[in-house]
Formats: structure tokens, sequence, C-alpha cells
């Protein structure tokens, strides 16, 4: 039996619902991928601040529970990335801050196109 066939298409108001929560977290998502993006220059240079630290931290943690909620998994998976990126401590490589800047660009896309 094929789960993925079983299943019910969401009824329109929940939909409806849905579709309207996104618009109203829509600008908080994309300030989180900012913060993630303005962390990534100073951790490359390895002079990330605890406050820079603490804010791309609480970005990716709250970006990974917000887009796996609106059916978006492998955002999820992209923030916890980030999420673990960040808590690196002061000597992450760059090769840390190279990839939080690609999973920005990919969380970006997958924000804003989002069906």
């Amino acid at each position: 039996m094929n789960v993925a066939s079983d299943r019910r298409p969401d009824p329109p108001d929940l939909t409806d619902a849905l579709d309207r929560l996104w618009r109203q977290f829509l600008p908080q998502m994309f300030e989180r991928v900012s913060a993630l993006e303005t962390a990534a220059g100073p951790l490359s240079a390895g002079n990330l601040t605890d406050a820079q630290r603490e804010m791309a931290n609480s970005s990716a943690h709250k970006l990974a529970g917000i887009l796996g909620s609106f059916g978006l998994p492998e955002g999820t998976v992209l923030a916890r990335e980030a999420e673990a990126l960040c808590s690196s401590g002061p000597g992450a490589a760059p090769a840390a801050a190279a990839r939080l800047w690609e999973i920005t660009v990919v969380l970006r896309s997958l924000i804003q196109n989002r069906k």
C-alpha cells in the first residue's frame, strides 16, 4: 500500500490558513536568513562575537522549526546544519563559513519559492 497516495489533500480552509500564516511569518524568516548571512563573514575570519553567534544560532533554530511546519523539511535539515555550524567554537574553519553561506542561499531560495 502506498502511504503517499492515501494522504488526503488539506481542506481548502486549512490551506488558506497556512498560506496566511506563511505570509505573516515571511518577513521574520527572511530576517533570520539575513542573520545567518551576517554571521558568515565574521565566522570565516574567526571573530564571530558571542552576541553574533547567539543571534545566528537562535535564527537557525527558529528557522528549523518553522520551515518544517510549513512543509519544507529540506529547510529544516539545512537550518539545523546552520545551527551546528554557528555553535562551533571561535576556531571554526573558513570551510564552516563557506558552508553556512551555501546554506543561506538555499534557504532563501526555498522560502522565496514555496508554493
